[in-house]
């Protein structure tokens, strides 16, 4: 059975300004998810499921159902404010949804496969998809997940400092804990460091770093969603709060009922939050397809 690329895209990408999930990066205004797919599809993938918005449908069907057909089934997953589904009978008024582990929660009734989640705005690179395609097809099991592990200096920004999730990883390559680390950046002699309240710490430039590219089975569905409820019940009023993935993982791994591999990729990542970082990732790609990863048209 082919694994399923599950992509979130459901935020609203306020700080961005407008819809970047479906905003144009390469030359013939290829979006970041098309380079995804098409990676995706090169590594082996089956079938890509959406996550978003059902006011979004209409948009996204028109710019990807065109470009996709013939080679791969596409699929539809819609993230909504109703926790109804979830067995909690009440209303809870928020402005975003509830945050990545909650989406990949929509897709429970969906996805019968193995699967991989991945940020809709982040370039990851065909040897995370490949890697991943292989850990879904050879290793996988209901109590051994998988995240893609960059490398800190492969992700950061040369104009300022980011926020990563610092992956601690045993002898076994399996991650005991990620630490959200705030404030990261290159020093002028090129080594990584972060700051928090007790001042600037040196990091490794080959440390992984989590950026939110997971592998899992079905069976995570089942094993979160009291996790949610249980959410839920301590942030009903706490509007800003989010149901993260790696809130998930750090609870599957403390109790014992699941271990996360994680697998080391050279592939450089890069992002879009700002519409300042538009014109680095357009420069990006446009080395890519100078260099000959991509073609000129992606989908000819």
């Amino acid at each position: 059975m082919k694994p399923t690329l599950l992509i979130l895209a459901a935020g609203m990408a306020s700080r961005y300004g407008s819809m970047k999930q479906v905003d144009g990066f390469g030359p013939n205004g290829e979006t970041i998810i098309d380079y995804s797919i098409y990676d995706a599809i090169k590594a082996g993938f089956g079938k890509v499921s959406f996550i978003i918005r059902e006011e979004f449908a209409d948009n996204f069907k028109a710019i990807f159902e065109p470009k996709l057909k013939g080679r791969i089934e596409t699929d539809y997953v819609f993230q909504s404010f109703d926790l109804k589904p979830f067995g909690i009978d009440k209303e809870i008024e928020r402005a975003k949804p509830w945050g990545t582990a909650h989406a990949v929660l929509a897709a429970r009734n969906q996805v019968n496969e193995p699967f991989c989640v991945i940020n809709a705005d982040d370039f990851y690179g065909y040897d995370s998809f490949e890697k991943m395609a292989k850990f879904l097809t050879t290793e996988v099991t209901d109590d051994t997940y998988s995240l893609i592990g960059y490398q800190i200096d492969r992700t950061l920004s040369d104009y300022g400092s980011v926020s990563r999730g610092v992956c601690k990883v045993d002898d076994a390559g399996n991650m005991v804990e990620i630490n959200e680390r705030t404030e990261v950046y290159f020093k002028e002699d090129g080594s990584v460091a972060y700051k928090d309240a007790t001042g600037e710490h040196a990091l490794s430039n080959d440390t992984r770093v989590s950026m939110n590219f997971w592998g899992f089975t079905p069976a995570v569905f089942k094993q979160s969603e009291e996790m949610f409820r249980e959410f839920v019940a301590a942030n009903e009023n706490n509007p800003k709060s989010e149901f993260f993935i790696p809130l998930v993982a750090d609870k599957l791994i403390k109790e014992d009922i699941a271990s996360f591999k994680v697998i080391p990729t050279g592939s450089k990542w890069f992002g879009v939050t700002y519409k300042e970082d538009k014109p680095i990732v357009q420069k990006s790609i446009s080395e890519l397809v100078a260099n000959g990863t991509y073609p000129a048209t992606l989908w000819d």
